[in-house]
């Protein structure tokens, strides 16, 4: 085994990058990739559209064409085909040729005998800029009108749909008419690639404006979004300085900075609340084992006063025996209250219960019965109610339930078992003195009594209610004490989780709530 020692293991703590510089980056990355892609398609779909434009323009004049042949002669024809961007060449049968248009002489029309030429309204024919023929006269022969896209093969015949063909910037159609003529159209589509280079201009220029006041707006608005964030830190900060009232208290707290701010607040409720209780627990801690001291010492100072009277005095057979009786019933006191704390203390921790149906009114009669010291009578009345307890620890509950009374001098007490909805209920009835209503709760605390000369009658410590009520909620139930029916005396109700019979089967172990 290596001998090397290891080291402490390293913790990563929260990465907090600066999130108004994250969210600026992330946004003007978004809004660049986003403009790019808009420029793009703008760029592309408005140059498909002006090409289909412009094919659509040939197809239409060449269906033009179709319907305007035997109609006019080949020079009107040529004519009114040219115009709008595209250039017409007509050659008759007889082939003459007639060109209109500023895109005629692209067709590479050679003049020759017997050729006419005429000039459009945006240029010449056959790129001789006369339109005459020779100046000689003489007879002219036929003239040919060559395609400007090298050799297209044969015309489209008349009716069938015409063919656009390309040629870098050019765009052309050959078609042959009915009356044995042939038309060429030709359109420049430069224009279209001028056009499109403009938007794209503009669209840089838009895009990139765009781009600048994204990213001077953005950390604004970021800013202003991350206000909130700032105040929980104040927040924090304040309740860091001891302002522990301080909350944020969000207006919407169904938004995501809300849902925080709630959080945030429940976090500080509850630890404010935990600190609370932390420094109430203390000072119980403190008090009881005050308490706890006090009533330790009595006993404890009684066995060493009669310890040391029988070692020194060395006193009479009657009156040793009767200072170790003394010592004895002393020394019985302090077990039973060390018992008891320690019966606290389980209960702190989680007392295990042995859980099963029990007949509170049978055990009931059965707490009745045991016999104790006094005058006091106990009787027990009411129906049967099933519980899901222990049944020792309910003797345990209703035992101390009853003693108290008879310590506190009540003559008549009543134990009343029924069912309260889905709980099995008993309540212990007396005629003492009572217990005023300011003192109804404060009774369950530990090492507590009401008379204030802290008076011990028959040997109790101050925690035979604090253990009631403890087994009590370790049962899932309570104990609480209520305002007697007539008005004098005490009345302690006690309830349980109803059962179903008193067969019924064991219930499984169970701890204390709270």
């Amino acid at each position: 085994m290596s001998g090397a020692a290891h080291g402490p293991v390293a913790v990563s703590g929260l990465r907090t990058p600066s999130l108004r510089r994250r969210v600026t980056l992330v946004v003007v990355a978004l809004v660049a990739v986003l403009l790019v892609v808009l420029v793009a398609a703008t760029e592309l779909a408005l140059r498909e559209r002006l090409d289909d434009q412009l094919r659509q323009r040939l197809v239409e004049r060449a269906g033009v064409a179709d319907a305007l042949v035997g109609q006019v002669d080949d020079r009107d024809l040529a004519r009114r085909l040219e115009g709008e961007g595209v250039s017409a060449v007509v050659r008759a049968a007889d082939g003459e040729v007639y060109a209109e248009g500023p895109l005629a002489g692209a067709a590479g029309v050679a003049p020759g005998d017997g050729e006419e030429i005429t000039g459009g309204s945006g240029g010449t024919g056959g790129g001789s800029g006369t339109g005459e023929g020779p100046a000689d006269g003489g007879p002219r022969g036929p003239a040919t009108v060559p395609s400007p896209l090298g050799d297209p093969g044969p015309p489209d015949p008349p009716g069938a749909t015409p063919a656009v063909q390309e040629s870098g910037d050019l765009l052309a159609v050959a078609r042959s008419l009915t009356d044995g003529s042939t038309l060429l159209l030709l359109a420049d589509a430069s224009d279209v690639r001028d056009t499109v280079a403009q938007v794209r201009l503009v669209l840089l220029v838009t895009a990139v404006t765009v781009l600048l006041a994204t990213a001077l707006v953005v950390p604004l608005v970021v800013g202003g979004a991350l206000r909130p964030l700032r105040r929980i830190t104040d927040v924090a900060r304040s309740i860091t300085r001891g302002d522990r009232g301080r909350r944020l208290r969000p207006t919407t707290p169904g938004t995501d900075l809300g849902r925080t701010a709630l959080a945030f607040d429940e976090m500080l409720d509850e630890v404010v609340g935990a600190e609370a209780r932390a420094v109430d627990s203390e000072a119980r801690l403190r008090d009881f084992v005050s308490d706890a001291a006090h009533e330790l010492r009595t006993p404890v100072t009684g066995i060493r006063a009669a310890a040391e009277h029988v070692l020194r005095a060395d006193p009479p057979r009657e009156e040793r025996e009767q200072v170790l009786v003394d010592l004895i019933r002393e020394a019985q006191r302090a077990g039973r209250l060390v018992d008891d704390l320690l019966l606290m203390a389980r209960i702190d921790r989680g007392l295990a219960l042995v859980t099963g149906p029990v007949d509170l009114r049978s055990v009931a009669e059965e707490v009745a019965r045991s016999p104790r010291p006094g005058p006091a009578v106990v009787r027990v009345v009411g129906d049967p109610a099933v519980a899901v307890a222990d049944r020792d620890r309910v003797v345990q509950v209703l035992g101390n339930l009853v003693d108290n009374a008879v310590q506190a001098g009540a003559r008549q007490v009543e134990l009343r078992s029924s069912y309260d909805g889905d709980a099995a209920v008993v309540e212990v009835v007396d005629d003492g003195p009572g217990i005023p209503a300011a003192d109804r709760e404060r009774v369950f605390d530990r090492l507590v009594r009401l008379d204030p000369a802290r008076e011990r009658r028959a040997g109790g410590s101050g925690l035979g209610l604090s253990i009631a009520r403890g087994l009590a909620r370790a049962h899932g139930g309570e104990l609480v004490c209520r305002e007697p029916a007539g008005g004098a005396g005490a009345r302690m109700r006690l309830t349980l989780p109803a059962g179903a019979t008193v067969d019924g089967p064991v219930g499984a172990a169970t701890t204390p709530r709270g």
